[in-house]
């Protein structure tokens, strides 16, 4: 008895890479609009403000991929 179909497997594989590949694509473009460094600013220079503005973005940026593949 199969419970899972190795092609849901795959599909869900698949779409999960693009959607990877679709948010590293947005994050480097969001990186290169902005007049500073993100990870520069974030890591070495501690600014907790930048760092939550970012991760506001990045969810966003994902439920509009999660959407749009959906």
């Amino acid at each position: 008895m199969n419970l899972v179909p190795l092609g849901n497997v795959i599909a869900a594989l698949v779409f999960a890479s693009i959607g990877i590949f679709i948010f590293i694509v947005a994050f480097m473009v969001m990186d290169k609009l902005t007049p500073y460094h993100l990870w520069k600013e974030i890591v070495q220079e501690h600014n907790m403000a930048l760092a939550i503005l970012v991760g506001a973005m990045s969810l966003g940026i994902c439920l509009i991929i999660a959407a749009a593949i959906h």
